[in-house]
């Protein structure tokens, strides 16, 4: 024999009764089955709802009955063509139905005695329907009222069964049935003095467990609208899949977290019998869904699942006066029990000093007034301090019989919150080892479920969450480079980049989910305008885990709100120069947030695009190195306009033509002034921990006077064309000393310089082509013979992947 339960979304409709009916008939072709349902979808809340209008004298009740009503009807109709016979002895349980109301809205009372007599026509009437159309179609089916079975005390609401009588019941009932299926109505029961009862929140659960304790089945089965219990939240994590096989206890700790599929005392009839329970889908009955049991699977799955609590406050009574004297849990605890409070978390500093509980939102105010008042006389002696109470916060649990076993899962668990930002209010770990739990604010439950389920279940892939303001020539590169490899990465380097804001001067927009990258840049035509504080504002309310803000612009605006992002642990990539070559104060504080709140500070395109000439250097001082100089051509523009100029070139063609292929700024005078180039060595002399501001460096320009104090980039190209002698001379002068016009950066003993040098033949600088950078790298280990780093340094394309570079390197982290 078997008993199957069907909760409240699978008897919610004809649609899905009839898919009941189905797998009833299949089933019962093999075995007898007892059938539990659950009230029609939705009717429990609108029982309470009609009820508690009707106590607060609101006619409006009336309105809700007729719902109920029309609710019921429309499913007799559909699910059979002869529906009248059926509709009038349904008629009849509304009609009684219809005076209780009218009782409560004349006496203006709703008892708990009262709220079950009310809540208990919903499993009443959906068993009966369920049952007389089964017959109705031939089947071997009987209804019994659930009733006349089980046996509880008169704690309405949430009745206490008494198990000696109520198994008697179940077992003489069955020991004469003769029906291959028994309908029953789940939830409902009556007290040994004949009151109505009802097993509270889960109840229908509970009956199912209950009889089939009682008739000692092969199996309970409970089928609900999802394939299993899940390895989290399905509805806020899409990776979210069902978990073949659990524990009785793995079971009982998922459903007491959160997960709504199976409700926990469920499990106590069924455990010491050692009677499996199979969560299955109404809906696909095909699917494997969730066997419960207490053999040993051999799954070497450490952690089984990751479930939460919404909507808890998190209470703190703490004082001085509490080490070191006996009684206080004691008085706490009764106090909270004399309020019919139920506790959900709790842990205690092993100083005795504090205690910190969690309990559901609703009771806060409740209990925050009856603690203060059991413990009035030690507050007002400051032995202790009234009671702390925080709300909008979640419970997350890491559950698993096997983490017991294994070494560094609350690591991994309070590592991985860390690195996304997730504030931990409170831990809890029981002596089982089998449950971890943490308090988070309730905005950080979807980013930690997710953050936690791709550790700990999807070790294989891993999300990145990209925002990327400035999209112009880099920018588009960019996209198309992480666009063109997304299929790549996934498969070789299990990295899942996602694009999910993008903007530019004017727009932005927003997809949590990734925006399409096949038509990106038609969704900026109905974006909403673009605002740096908007960006910001916009990438912390999604609050996703592996976030990473990539800044493609050259704005001193943009470059201001880094240490925003990096308090919020969102990781930052650069190709803007600004934040690190601005005050060193300013670099440094980038550079202390980044480790202070775990959140990767990247730069390497602000000198030399793509070439890892950052993490070169890096990588020497971190390896104990000493640099002792650097010289370097560090700007693929001036190195493009100095190899292309000539005396049958002039300069101004030069430049329009270096800009025109994208080696300059928009504004080409940032570039020719050397200021750019000043930049760059002065974050290679930080990088290699000298605090030097730009001041400090020496400009030697090659550019007139007129060229400098240009008023626009108009007026510096026709600056140009005037200036064009002083610009021929340069050239005239190093080609007659067979030499190459370089502009060279150097950094020697704490001090730095910039300007346009003639390079002899055979130095390693005079045959650099191109746009192309190269920097030496003078050292302890390369006194003589520098560690050289040379390749393309400018350009949209290696720029871009010089910032792909870096994401791929917080990927990697």
């Amino acid at each position: 024999m078997k008993v199957l339960k069907f909760g409240g979304t699978s008897v919610g409709s004809a649609q899905n009764i009839k898919k009941v009916i189905d797998i009833l008939q299949k089933e019962s072709l093999s075995n007898p089955l007892v059938c539990v349902v659950s009230a029609v979808g939705g009717i429990t809340d609108k029982l309470l709802e009609a009820g508690a209008l009707a106590k607060q004298k609101d006619k409006k009740y009336k309105t809700v009955f007729d719902k109920i009503k029309t609710i019921h009807y429309k499913v007799i109709e559909e699910l059979t063509p002869d529906s009248t016979t059926i509709k009038k002895e349904v008629d009849t349980k509304f009609e009684d139905l219809e005076q209780l109301l009218n009782g409560i809205f004349l006496i203006n009372e709703l008892s708990p005695k009262t709220s079950d007599k009310l809540v208990s026509f919903g499993e009443l009437l959906s068993s009966f329907i369920i049952a007389k159309t089964m017959e109705n179609m031939g089947l071997n089916t009987i209804i019994k009222n659930s009733q006349e079975l089980i046996v509880t005390n008169s704690n309405f609401t949430k009745a206490e069964v008494i198990y000696d009588v109520t198994n008697k019941n179940i077992i003489d009932y069955f020991n004469q049935a003769t029906q291959q299926v028994t309908i029953l109505p789940g939830f409902v029961s009556k007290s040994h003095l004949g009151e109505i009862t009802t097993l509270g929140r889960g109840g229908s659960d509970f009956t199912a467990a209950i009889i089939a304790a009682a008739l000692k089945v092969e199996q309970l089965e409970i089928w609900t609208d999802v394939s299993g219990m899940y390895t989290t939240n399905p509805k806020l994590v899409k990776q979210a899949y069902p978990i073949n096989n659990l524990s009785y206890q793995e079971a009982m700790e998922l459903s007491h977290f959160g997960a709504k599929v199976l409700y926990p005392p469920t499990v106590q009839p069924v455990l010491n019998l050692a009677i499996p329970i199979h969560i299955k889908n109404t809906l696909h009955p095909e699917a494997n869904g969730t066997v419960i049991s207490n053999q040993n699977n051999g799954s070497d799955l450490t952690v089984k699942g990751i479930s939460h609590i919404d909507k808890v406050a998190l209470f703190t009574l703490e004082g001085s006066g509490m080490v070191g004297i006996p009684g206080f849990s004691k008085r706490l605890f009764e106090t909270l029990a004399s309020e019919k409070i139920n506790i959900i978390f709790i842990t205690q500093a092993s100083s005795e000093h504090s205690i910190c509980f969690g309990i559901d939102e609703g009771n806060a105010e409740t209990a925050e007034l009856a603690i203060n008042n059991t413990f009035e006389n030690e507050i007002s002696l400051h032995k202790i301090n009234p009671i702390i109470v925080e709300k909008g916060l979640s419970i997350i649990a890491l559950i698993g019989d096997n983490m017991k076993s294994h070494q560094g899962i609350s690591g991994k668990l309070f590592s991985t919150l860390g690195k996304n930002n997730i504030n931990v209010r409170a831990i809890a770990q029981g002596a089982s080892e089998k449950n971890i739990s943490a308090v988070i604010n309730n905005n950080d439950v979807s980013k930690a479920l997710n953050s936690l389920h791709e550790r700990f279940f999807e070790v294989n892939t891993k999300q990145l969450n990209v925002f990327i303001t400035g999209i112009g020539n880099v920018g588009e590169k960019l996209i198309d480079q992480i666009h063109q490899q997304h299929n790549f990465l996934k498969k070789n380097l299990k990295l899942d980049v996602k694009i999910v804001g993008m903007a530019n001067s004017r727009k932005m927009i927003f997809n949590p989910k990734g925006i399409d990258l096949n038509n990106w840049a038609s969704q900026f035509h109905h974006a909403d305008k673009s605002s740096i504080e908007g960006f910001y504002q916009k990438v912390i309310e999604l609050n996703l885990r592996n976030s990473i803000f990539v800044d493609v612009t050259a704005d001193k605006d943009v470059a201001a709100v880094y240490e925003n992002y990096l308090k919020q642990s969102v990781a930052v990539v650069a190709c803007n120069k600004i934040a690190c070559s601005d005050k060193y104060a300013n670099y440094k504080n980038l550079q202390d947030l980044s480790l202070k709140y775990n959140a990767s500070f990247l730069y390497e395109t602000n000198v030399g695009a793509g070439l890892p000439i950052i993490n070169t250097l890096n990588n020497l001082v971190a390896s104990g190195d000493k640099v002792i100089s650097i010289q370097a051509v560090l700007s693929g523009s001036l190195n493009f306009v100095f190899n292309n100029f000539s005396d049958k070139k002039n300069f101004h063609d030069t430049v329009k033509q270096a800009q025109f292929e994208g080696y300059t700024e928009p504004d080409p005078r940032i570039d020719l002034s050397g200021i750019d180039v000043a930049r760059k060595i002065l974050i290679l002399a930080r990088e290699n921990g000298i605090p030097m501001e730009i001041e400090d460096i020496v400009n030697d320009s090659f550019l007139t006077k007129s060229n400098l104090e240009s008023t626009s980039v108009d007026n510096f190209y026709d600056t140009l064309i005037e200036e064009e002698p002083h610009f021929q001379k340069l050239y005239a002068d190093a080609k007659a000393n067979n030499c190459q016009l370089k502009y060279v950066a150097e950094y020697k003993n704490g001090k730095a310089k910039v300007g346009l040098q003639q390079i002899p033949e055979g130095h390693p600088f005079y045959n650099l082509e191109g746009k192309d950078n190269i920097v030496m790298f003078y050292t302890q280990r390369y006194p003589e013979q520098p560690l050289i780093v040379k390749g393309a340094g400018a350009g949209a394309d290696v720029t871009a992947s010089g910032l792909f570079a870096d994401i791929i390197r917080i990927a990697n982290k």
